[in-house]
């Protein structure tokens, strides 16, 4: 792990290095089961459409399950919120590896979307309470590793095991590194903070399940027939009306009591901008982690091993370039990464819009490698650049929105690039075009969106800037002091668990 400007303690350090490794492994798991769905299917004799619930219900758990941990993280002390979330994922690995069948194993997915959901927004939260705004960017740059590389080398690692293995070989391989850093953390691990009373607000949590719910369902089912189909357009009305009474309460409570979300985060514009930065980020991702598997297995023909180690170049690039990339951000600032990290994500989406059946495998490459790159100066100067601002109070609240809103940017992004990808084929195949023209086309048209979708990051990066650290902003009418005043509260609660 990279140090910091100013150096942390070894137990903070030790914090730290045992969040970052365990959230790796549970991100590691959130993509791996993509490219074993074809063989989940044969052995478990289920459809497609059945099998798609496998990821469907994992990233329904997540954004059911982020919104409250805004209120987990203050109530409840930095180890006994870690010790769940890694006995929750273990426990839901294991499942998974001895599932007889569709439902257990469905159910076994579900238990560790739980767990995984606990784990990012943990790291945030203790990052930011101790480790001080001039060395936050060095480690923000490992965070960035956990955040973008785990999900890219998911697919890869899967690839390899499945070449030799069963499915349930991909939750053994995860199992017992999951086993371990549950157990090196109930021995090492401290709290950090102090936990407070807080009450939860029991009208706030179905609102939030309804609501982040109900939109990320119907987005992961826009593509079978859009607001036409009834499982897509009801969903998506009850998750509207839900998260419209959600942020009407949190706004509210705010004022009066303990909201489950505390949207005053939002006051802080560079927060707001870095998110919505992050928002457009993630469906540049997780479109592109769609896209090109469909692209490259459907209409190239390459295998799933192959596809996962064309796309591993780009994963371990952002990984190789987050840390330096966290030192720069401590030196320079956001603007001067973020502003070509924007272009050149912008760039390559407007490349691969001119791809067909006949582009040479070295340039798919080279493109996915910028595209990684451009991602990589992006992540961790938006990342560190929104949270910083916040005051400590709103640390754990800050994190969970934004997790939570990666979730939903993630199947908002995969929604709208597959759906415009199959319509467009549709229309030209009605139009008389050839089925593997009419594909291309498709595909073409929905790189072509994306980087239109992308043009926005690249204005909204204009403006992004590094708060002054004496004063980080107003809150409700109070200036929030000195970064380091602010936190000394939180630094003297390191304590021994």
């Amino acid at each position: 792990m990279s140090l910091p400007a100013e150096p942390l303690s070894p137990r903070d350090r030790a914090v730290i290095l045992i969040l970052l490794v365990a959230t790796f492994v549970v991100i590691l798991n959130e993509t791996i089961m993509n490219v074993a769905l074809p063989r989940l299917m044969a052995d478990l004799k289920i459809t497609a459409g059945t099998a798609q619930w496998l990821s469907t219900a994992f990233m329904l758990t997540m954004a059911v399950v982020i919104p409250v941990t805004g209120f987990l993280l203050q109530r409840l002390s930095t180890r006994t919120v870690f010790l769940t979330a890694m006995t929750l994922f273990c426990v839901g690995t294991g499942l998974a590896a001895i599932s007889p069948s569709f439902v257990p194993l469905l159910l076994a997915r579900i238990v560790q979307a739980s767990g995984t959901a606990i784990m990012l927004p943990l790291l945030i939260t203790t990052v930011l309470t101790l480790v001080p705004e001039r060395g936050r960017g060095a480690v923000m740059g490992n965070i960035s590793i956990v955040i973008s590389v785990a999900p890219a080398i998911g697919p890869t690692i899967s690839g390899l095991i499945l070449q030799t293995f069963s499915w349930r070989a991909m939750f053994m391989f995860v199992l017992p590194i999951a086993l371990g850093m549950l157990a090196y953390g109930a021995r090492m691990l401290r709290n950090v903070g102090t936990p407070r009373r807080l009450s939860l607000d029991a009208i706030s949590v179905p609102l939030s399940a309804l609501g982040f719910g109900g939109l990320v369902y119907a987005l992961s089912r826009f593509g079978e027939g859009g607001l036409g189909n009834l499982g897509v357009s009801v969903p998506l009305l009850i998750g509207t009306v839900a998260l419209t009474a959600f942020l009407w309460r949190q706004t509210r409570l705010s004022r009066t009591g303990e909201p489950l979300l505390d949207l005053r985060a939002f006051l802080f514009p560079v927060y707001t901008l870095g998110v919505g930065l992050m928002v457009i980020a993630m469906m540049a991702l997780f479109g592109g982690l769609i896209l090109l598997p469909l692209y490259l297995q459907n209409l190239r023909g390459l295998s799933t091993l192959q596809t996962g180690l064309l796309l591993l170049p780009g994963g371990l690039i952002m990984g190789l370039c987050a840390p330096a990339v966290g030192k720069l951000y401590d030196r320079v600032g956001p603007r001067p990464l973020v502003v070509p990290g924007s272009l050149l994500m912008t760039a390559v989406l407007f490349g691969l819009s001119r791809i067909d059946t006949g582009t040479p495998v070295w340039t798919l490459l080279t493109l996915h490698v910028i595209l990684s790159a451009g991602l990589a100066l992006l992540f961790t100067p938006v990342f560190t650049s929104a949270l910083s601002p916040l005051p400590p109070q709103l640390y754990s609240h800050g994190s969970a929105i934004l997790s939570t809103l990666q979730q939903v940017a993630g199947a908002a992004g995969v929604a709208l690039l597959v759906t415009l990808m199959a319509g467009r084929a549709a229309q030209l195949n009605a139009q008389g075009s050839a089925p593997l023209a009419a594909q291309i086309g498709g595909l073409q048209l929905a790189f072509t969106v994306s980087g239109v979708i992308a043009v926005l990051a690249v204005v909204l990066a204009l403006f992004m800037k590094r708060m002054p650290e004496a004063q980080h902003g107003n809150q409700d009418g109070r200036t929030i002091h000195d970064s380091r005043e602010s936190r000394a509260p939180h630094r003297s609660g390191v304590e021994r668990g």
